[in-house]
């Protein structure tokens, strides 16, 4: 109704303009060819505006007429543009629905249509490499590499075939010339970090975690944790050629992560060999109420050079009390008195862990305790027999193997932290090849068993 209205009211408006201007007083007189016209003003100018309007109408067909080539070619071009995106949009979904065949097939069509968009010629480098076509795939990488817009994505794909052919080194030049491009790559880094680690080149490795971004909470612990990790590796590495560093590297560690096992041990080791005992149980007692961590007990206990077992018992009495906390502390306290031949504590240290299931720790010392201090062969043997059926200690653990000592890296998949102190589920045990230190290996006596010992590579 309102439209109505205002049409309505329109009309009217402009019919009263109209026949004002036809209304307009005085005449114009027009001569063309002999022939002389006087119309009324306002009827002149109406004409002159109806003859405007012809002129720009007619005008409007024409040049539409002249412009229907252009029109017609741009219509094409968008046409050929749209089946060239449906193309790509179809290829892509072909290819991550596993037919690379089609995928290469509808690439190459849109790479037809769109000749200038990279990611057609990139889409057919990836269904390349998912067939199999290494050099094809190569081919379109390396002139892929020449643009800025597709440099990145040209060196993941390069990477990646590398790595599928098994050329490490040429996997690696990629990621690096990636790094160079764009610093902020996750892949690239990632890659040049794991060779560092792999390498054992710690300090650039620790350089390259320093200058990472970390925004969120997560982000900043979990970079803490692998700066502490390396920190400690370059303590290990250091702790015989170099103690001062060694030590200066196991106290970084610690900064970053307070109760980091691995670097109190090495940090307290170098203080044994220093001389300065005070300082080295001081941090082991710390370490042991935040962890209660049985490495942290055993050196504790071992702590004074040509200490007797009576003395490592009275100092590992000193570190933990009756009851124990837990097991792990039980097993600490158990191995001291049964080397010091205090039978009686290690039965009690060991009597709240030996009903209904017990561990392998506690039936394996059993078994000393039984034939050790009633000389009763046959319990022992039952302890044994229970020890071989019995749940393992935890130990350090990675990648289906088990270790003495933690390393940093795992000798079989090469991650970077690969350790976890856990209870061995289906795995193998390395043999050692080393003795973890000089310290503990010069404080141990006849008889005494010692933790640490290096993992040896199964392959």
């Amino acid at each position: 109704m309102t439209r109505l209205a205002s049409w309505i009211i329109g009309s009217l408006i402009v019919t009263g303009l109209i026949a004002w201007m036809i209304s307009l007083p005085g005449t114009l007189t027009l001569e063309v060819a002999n022939y002389r016209m006087q119309p009324r003003l306002g009827a002149a100018v109406f004409m002159l505006l109806v003859i405007a309007a012809i002129v720009i109408l007619i005008w409007a067909v024409v040049r539409r007429i002249l412009a229907a080539p252009k029109f017609m070619a741009r219509r094409n071009r968008e046409k050929r543009r749209e089946q060239g995106v449906e193309a790509l949009s179809d290829a892509f979904i072909a290819l991550q629905a596993g037919d690379p065949g089609r995928a290469r097939s509808l690439a190459k069509e849109a790479q037809a249509r769109l000749p200038s968009n990279a990611a057609a010629r990139l889409l057919e480098a990836r269904a390349d490499l998912a067939l199999g076509d290494m050099t094809a795939a190569r081919e379109h990488y390396r002139a892929l590499i020449s643009s800025d817009k597709t440099a990145m994505a040209a060196l993941s794909g390069l990477y990646e075939q590398a790595r599928t052919q098994h050329r490490p080194d040429a996997a690696l030049t990629f990621a690096r010339k990636a790094l160079s491009l764009s610093p902020q790559s996750g892949w690239a880094a990632d890659a040049v970090f794991a060779d560092l680690v792999r390498q054992g080149s710690w300090a650039q490795a620790v350089a390259m975690v320093n200058v990472e971004q970390a925004v969120t909470r997560e982000a900043r612990a979990a970079k803490r944790r692998k700066q502490a990790v390396i920190e400690t590796a370059r303590a290990r590495e250091a702790e015989t050629r170099d103690p001062l560093a060694a030590l200066d590297h196991g106290l970084t560690a610690l900064k970053l992560l307070p109760d980091f096992v691995p670097a109190a041990l090495i940090a307290a080791r170098v203080h044994i060999n220093r001389g300065e005992t005070r300082k080295a149980l001081s941090l082991l007692r710390r370490i042991w109420r935040a962890t209660g961590h049985p490495d942290i007990g055993k050196l504790y206990a071992h702590a004074q050079p040509g200490a007797s077992a009576v003395d490592r018992l009275k100092r590992t009495s000193e570190l933990i009390a009756l009851p124990a906390a837990n097991r792990a502390a039980a097993l600490v306290l158990a191995r001291a008195a049964v080397d010091a031949y205090d039978w009686s504590l290690a039965r009690e240290a060991l009597l709240p862990y030996v009903g209904g299931e017990v561990s392998e720790g506690v039936a394996s010392l059993m078994a000393e305790i039984e034939e050790g201090q009633s000389g009763d062969q046959g319990k022992a043997r039952e302890w044994l027999s229970r020890a071989v059926r019995a749940p393992r200690e935890p130990a350090w653990t990675a990648d289906g193997l088990v270790s003495d000592e933690w390393e940093p890296v795992s000798p079989v998949s090469g991650k970077l932290d690969g350790f976890e102190w856990k209870v061995p589920v289906g795995v193998s045990t390395a043999k050692p090849v080393a003795p973890a230190s000089t310290a503990v290996a010069t404080l141990a006596e006849p008889g005494d068993v010692l933790p640490l010992a290096r993992v040896s590579n199964p392959q």
